[in-house]
């Protein structure tokens, strides 16, 4: 791999090797990365590394896996696992195809099977822990990227492909919802896709909601890398924002799917949640 080092006279998009993300051009590193440099992620303690796609592409260490997970859904991974190791979908809905969720791989290999699919009409990001690559995939597939406006000051790579939506939701005429629901961060997003699943309805939550370990309960943080929980308040207000959509499967960043009586199980992990926090779940 090429070896990155401050100072070099040439313009790159570098990289951060911890969290995936992507920086506009510069002639040496970033001083930080300020995604990692915050309370919700972190920096290695081996330090601020920094690489390159170009570096990345050339080293041949990594491939993009495509993966059929039920009709008009597929996964996109990347293998070895790079950065925060997220699973990015890809939706097929009637004409139009979104991407889901970014990650920082991207090669001629996937494009080309990508196009196969069909192409992608957009990209939809949940927050800003995976906006990785994402210009880069809006250039190679010729998609708009849609973002909350309030996770705005977290863009690390400004684009003209780059549609700033503000309010509560947004809803494409295609039949894809985007709902802001706040939590993980301010623009916190996840989608309802109410065709899915054969029109029983499928919402994908990057880890605004996250899916625990059984598969039974999902959970929700402010930071999960350092376990700082978010306000019973605000627990609250994500399960009631939940409660109107239509989904009965639920897929999170890590591909962990919840199959089964999957709203119930939303609507009690928020109650055992908010129990633990006011100290009614236990007594330890």
């Amino acid at each position: 791999m090429k070896l990155i080092k401050k100072g070099e006279n040439v313009l790159n998009n570098y990289i951060c090797e911890t969290c995936g993300v992507q920086y506009e051009s510069s002639i040496g590193v970033p001083d930080k990365c300020m995604i990692c440099g915050e309370e919700r992620q972190y920096v290695s303690f081996n330090g601020q590394t920094w690489t390159t796609l170009e570096s990345m592409i050339k080293d041949g260490k990594y491939n993009n896996s495509i993966n059929f997970e039920e009709e008009g859904l597929y996964s996109i991974k990347t293998n070895p696992n790079f950065g925060i190791g997220q699973t990015a979908y890809l939706i097929q809905n009637k004409n139009f195809n979104l991407l889901w969720d970014c990650i920082s791989y991207i090669d001629e290999t996937t494009i080309s099977q990508i196009e196969e699919l069909g192409g992608i009409d957009a990209i939809s990001l949940s927050h800003p822990h995976y906006y990785s690559s994402q210009v880069e995939w809006a250039e190679a597939l010729d998609a708009p990227i849609y973002i909350h406006e309030d996770d705005r000051e977290w863009v690390t790579r400004p684009s003209e492909k780059i549609v700033y939506w503000n309010g509560e939701s947004l809803e494409f005429e295609e039949g894809i919802n985007l709902h802001r629901i706040g939590g993980h961060y301010k623009g916190g997003t996840i989608l309802e896709w109410p065709n899915g699943n054969s029109q029983n309805g499928i919402l994908l939550t990057g880890d605004i909601i996250r899916v625990v370990a059984d598969r039974q309960w999902v959970s929700f943080m402010y930071s999960y890398a350092n376990f700082i929980p978010l306000p019973s308040v605000t627990v609250e207000r994500i399960a009631r924002r939940v409660s109107g959509l239509k989904f009965t499967r639920l897929y999170d960043a890590f591909n962990r799917v919840i199959k089964e009586e999957t709203e119930q199980r939303v609507q009690k992990s928020a109650t055992r949640y908010i129990e633990a926090l006011e100290g009614k779940l236990f007594n330890t």
